[in-house]
C-alpha cells in the first residue's frame, strides 16, 4: 500500500519560515549579550504560558491551564508550574552561560585573586594557578583554545606576552550594548510584530506599514543613500512629533478628561542587506588576529644512565668513601 502523504500546510510553512527569520535577528542579540539557547528556551516558554492564559481569560473569562496546554504544547504540570511561579520561574531557571562562570569565578575564587583581590594574570596553560585549571574547573569541557577566543573577541580578558592572560571585564557583552539600547530595541521590534500581525489579521481599521525597496542597489551609491533617507526621515519625524503636539492641544478635538488612553507612534528605519554591505564597508564583528598557543614545558633534570651508575660502583664495589 502507498503511504499517504500528509497535505500541505502553507500557513505553517510560511509562518515557520517567518520564525526563521525573526529568531536570526534574536540570535545576534543574544550573541552579543551572551544569552545561550537554553536560557532563551525558558524564556519562551515563559512568556507563552502568560501570553496563552491572557488569550483563554479573554475568550473564555476563566483560566483554564488544560486550554494553556493546548495551545502551547507543554504539559500541564509545566504549565501550573509555570503560572504558580509568577515572575521568578525564568530567573529560576536561567543558570550562568560558560563564558559568565569563568568570569565570576576568574573575579571571585582566591585560587584566582592576588592577594589585592583581584584577579591574577595567569599563565594559558599550568597545573596550578592558569587559565588552563580555571577553564578546566568551570568550563564545563570547553576546550582552552575556544574559550579564549571568544572572551578575547568580547574584549573581556586580553594576552599579555605570549603566554599570560588576564581579565578585563566581569560581563562578556559586546562592547556598545547598554540596557536603554537593548531596552529601545525591544520595545520597536514589539511594535512593528504587533503592527503587521494587526494588519495580517485584515482588521477593519489597518495600520500604516509600508517599505520602499530595490534589490540591485550600487555600493558605491550607499554612502549617498544613507544620507538622504536619514535627512527626509529626520524631516518626518519632526513633523509627525509637531502634529501630535498640535492634535493633542486642540480643543476641538482632544477631550479634556479622556476615560482611555493608548500609545500612538511611527517609527522609520533604514535596512541594508547585513552580509553584503559588511563585506562592501569592511564593517561587522571586529576580528581578533588568532596567534598560536604552545605549552611551556619545563626540561627535567637529566637522570645518570644505569651504566654509570654500574661502572661507579665497579670502581668502588665496598662503597668506601675517599
Amino acid at each position: 500500500m502507498l503511504k499517504k502523504i500528509p497535505a500541505a500546510d502553507p500557513i505553517r510553512e510560511a509562518t515557520i519560515d517567518a520564525l526563521k527569520n525573526i529568531v536570526d535577528s534574536l540570535l545576534e542579540l543574544m550573541f552579543e549579550a551572551g544569552i545561550t539557547v537554553q536560557q532563551f528556551n525558558y524564556v519562551v516558554r515563559d512568556r507563552a504560558v502568560r501570553a496563552a492564559s491572557s488569550r483563554v481569560l479573554r475568550e473564555t473569562g476563566r483560566n483554564s491551564k488544560s486550554r494553556v496546554s493546548i495551545i502551547t504544547g507543554l504539559p500541564r504540570s509545566e504549565v501550573t508550574k509555570i503560572s504558580s511561579e509568577a515572575h521568578d520561574y525564568v530567573n529560576a531557571k536561567l543558570a550562568q552561560s560558560v563564558a559568565r562562570r569563568i568570569l565570576t569565578a576568574w573575579f571571585e575564587s582566591p585560587s584566582f585573586l592576588t592577594p589585592n583581590g583581584e584577579p591574577a594574570t595567569l599563565s594559558i596553560f599550568g597545573k596550578k594557578r592558569s587559565f588552563e585549571k580555571l577553564v578546566s574547573a568551570h568550563g564545563g569541557g570547553i576546550p582552552v583554545r575556544a574559550m579564549l577566543d571568544e572572551l578575547t573577541q568580547l574584549d573581556a580578558v586580553e594576552r599579555v606576552g605570549n603566554n599570560h592572560v588576564k581579565a578585563k571585564s566581569r560581563t562578556p557583552v559586546s562592547v556598545g550594548l547598554t540596557p536603554a539600547a537593548i531596552g529601545a530595541l525591544g520595545q520597536r521590534c514589539s511594535d512593528l510584530m504587533r503592527t503587521m500581525m494587526k494588519n495580517v489579521r485584515r482588521c477593519d481599521h489597518p495600520l500604516f506599514e509600508a517599505t520602499s525597496l530595490v534589490q540591485d542597489a550600487d555600493f558605491d551609491l550607499i554612502p549617498v543613500i544613507r544620507r538622504e533617507i536619514s535627512s527626509q526621515g529626520a524631516r518626518f519625524i519632526g513633523g509627525t512629533n509637531s502634529f501630535l503636539k498640535r492634535i493633542q492641544k486642540n480643543p476641538r478635538i482632544a477631550r479634556p478628561n479622556p476615560a482611555e488612553r493608548c500609545r500612538v507612534g511611527v517609527t522609520v528605519f533604514y535596512f541594508e542587506d547585513a552580509e553584503e554591505s559588511n563585506a562592501a564597508a569592511g564593517g561587522g564583528r571586529k576580528r581578533t588576529p588568532r596567534t598560536n598557543l604552545r605549552r611551556v614545558r619545563t626540561k627535567k633534570p637529566a637522570r645518570a644512565s644505569p651504566k654509570s651508575n654500574s661502572r661507579k660502583k665497579a670502581k668502588n664495589p665496598l662503597g668506601l668513601r675517599d
